[in-house]
Parts: structure tokens; C-alpha cells; sequence
């Protein structure tokens, strides 16, 4: 009971410092839009654009009001769920933008996860089964490097290897343009593909997944191989590990029936937070692939000084963190009963 009036006390203190996470982002995105050189008029209309037409642009938009009143409106939008409208895109909602790109991130994401999850996993067990031998040392190089590479380097690499020199797959497009893409009412073209009953486009979006899933996914792996690799190995010495020796219980057994199923327990918090920040981070996989998703669309209103784009993509990235980052220490409590707030 004392432990249920803990979990249940966290999770209100979590969910009431929410508010002021993303107060906190809003804010200092706010800020730092406006302090960066750089102006969304010059942007839209090119800075030899008469200075009439400029100053009648900026008090359109509302950018000759002062910074407290400009952040005050914002800030009255968010609190009406209005994460404000385009300036490069003029007519087009932060919310619409959002519903357009957003399938196709989340694609990305779980494909890069998918990839991950497998190759991380599995090359960490490996490693840890055989501790101070060659795999042991192949698998910390292997968390090495994916680390330390540059994500937009072995992209740029793995087209030119594979796209390019092999043709084995395309780049540059999430669909061909020729194709109609499946229509449905996620936006997923996987899910799509599968509520409509067409294995065909189902194939080709994988084939044009592939690629950036695989670029995203061997560099996000050597995160869960370092993880699965240490705690798999103090697992593996534990008291009940050397019990199931004893009684003669074949090796591969103990790893994957018992020593295995613990050593997971920290990947599920690392698995989650990898999930949430690569849902809004994954930029510079998506601008090296011409990916179509929302972290592309970010980067492009960066560049344009789309400052109501910029502030609603990271108030809307800031939520799904927060919300995922509290769903899985929930998760980790019933999963782990040791866990204390």
C-alpha cells in the first residue's frame, strides 16, 4: 500500500511539472527565434522587397507589436490549443502541418527502433555470453563506432553503397511519384496498405523504409548493446544464474529464459526516452534521406524563420516526451518490483 501511495504521489508530481516543461521550452524557443539573425519578412519577401511592402508584411503578421506582447498572444494560443499558423505557409495550421508529416516520422521511428532493437539486443547478448573473448571485444567496438559515426556521414555512405552503386534501393522519396500512395485514416502507409487490403503498396513502403530505417536503426543500436551487454554480464553472475549451472541447465537457456529477461529491465526506460526524443529528433536522418516527416518540416521552418512552426513542432514534441517519459517509469514500476519513488 505504501508503495502504490508513492507511485501514485510521483506520478501527480510529474504530471503537475509537466505544465512547466513546456512552459519552460515554450518559452525559451520563443526567445531564441527572435534573438538569431535573421527576418521571416525578409524570408517571404527577399530582402530587396520595398520596405513598404515589408513593414505593411510585419504588422500583418503581428511582428511589429512588442516581444511581451507578441509572447503573451502565444502564449493565450497554446491555452486554446492553437499552436498558431504558418508564415512561409500561409493559410497552412502548425496542427495541419502536423497531421501531413507526422505518419511519416512515426514510420521512420518505429522502423529505426525495430532495427535497434534487434541488432542492439542481440550483439549485447552475444557479447556478454562470451565476456574478455573476441565477441566480447567485437561488441564493445561495435557500440563504439555506431556512437561515435556521424549519423548524416553513414547515411550520405550507405546511398552511395547502396543506392547509387548497387541500386538496390531508392532515396530521396518516402512513395514513388508515379504511385498513388495508399489512402487511409491514419497517414501510416504501412497501417494503410493493411486496413485497404493492398500487399502491394504494403511492399513498397517497406522497400522505400528500408534504407533510412536500417541508417537510423545500426546507429541507434550500439545504445542498447552497451546496455544489454553490462547488465546482462552482472546478471549472469547473480546466485540463481550459477543454481541453473549446477543443476546442468544448457548455457543458452540460462541467457535467454532467465538471465535475459532481468537484464532487460533497463532497457524498457531507454527503449522509451530513444523512442520519444527520436520522434522529434530524428533530423538529420530525414533532411539526409529527403524524408518527408515532421523533424524534416522543422528544419525547414528553421531555415525560413517560421517562428509559429518552430514553437508549435517543440510544444508538441515537448508533450510526447513528457508523456512517454511518465508512461514508462509507470511501466518500470510494475515491471521491476525493487523500484522505489
Amino acid at each position: 500500500m505504501a508503495r502504490a501511495n508513492a507511485l501514485r504521489y510521483y506520478i501527480l508530481t510529474r504530471l503537475m511539472l509537466a505544465p512547466l516543461m513546456l512552459w519552460t521550452i515554450t518559452t525559451v524557443v520563443f526567445l531564441l527565434m527572435r534573438a538569431t539573425p535573421g527576418d521571416p519578412v525578409d524570408a517571404l519577401l527577399g530582402p530587396r522587397a520595398p520596405e513598404e511592402a515589408k513593414v505593411a508584411l510585419r504588422g500583418q503578421l503581428g511582428l511589429d507589436a512588442p516581444l511581451i506582447v507578441q509572447y503573451v498572444r502565444y502564449l493565450g494560443q497554446l491555452l486554446s490549443f492553437d499552436l498558431g499558423t504558418s508564415l512561409a505557409s500561409q493559410g497552412q495550421t502548425v496542427w495541419q502541418i502536423i497531421g501531413r508529416h507526422f505518419p511519416a516520422t512515426v514510420e521512420l521511428t518505429v522502423g529505426g527502433m525495430l532495427v535497434a532493437a534487434g541488432v542492439g539486443l542481440t550483439v549485447g547478448a552475444i557479447a556478454a555470453s562470451r565476456p574478455n573473448s573476441a565477441l566480447d571485444a567485437g561488441g564493445r567496438l561495435f557500440g563504439i563506432i555506431t556512437y561515435a559515426v556521424p549519423m548524416y556521414w553513414f547515411g550520405m555512405l550507405l546511398q552511395l553503397l547502396f543506392a547509387v552503386r548497387l541500386g538496390w534501393f531508392p532515396i530521396g522519396t518516402r512513395f514513388p511519384l508515379r504511385v498513388t500512395p495508399p489512402v487511409g485514416p491514419t497517414g501510416l502507409y504501412l497501417v494503410d496498405s493493411l486496413l485497404t487490403g493492398r500487399l502491394d503498396l504494403l511492399a513498397t513502403t517497406l522497400y522505400h523504409l528500408a534504407l533510412p530505417s536500417l541508417t537510423l536503426g545500426i546507429l541507434i543500436s550500439g545504445v542498447f548493446e552497451r546496455i544489454v551487454r553490462v547488465n546482462l554480464k552482472q546478471t549472469l553472475r547473480a546466485d540463481y544464474v550459477e543454481a541453473a549451472r549446477a543443476r546442468g541447465v544448457p548455457e543458452v537457456r540460462i541467457v535467454l529464459a532467465h538471465a535475459l529477461k532481468n537484464a532487460l529491465i533497463p532497457v524498457v526506460t531507454v527503449l522509451g526516452l530513444t523512442f520519444a526524443s527520436l520522434l522529434g529528433g530524428a533530423v538529420l536522418t530525414e533532411v539526409t534521406f529527403s524524408w518527408p516527416g515532421l523533424a524534416n518540416r522543422l528544419y525547414e521552418a528553421i531555415s525560413q524563420r517560421d517562428y509559429p512552426v518552430v514553437q508549435g513542432l517543440m510544444v508538441f514534441f515537448g508533450v510526447i516526451v513528457a508523456t512517454i517519459s511518465i508512461a514508462i517509469d509507470i511501466l518500470n514500476a510494475y515491471i521491476d518490483p525493487r523500484i522505489r519513488y
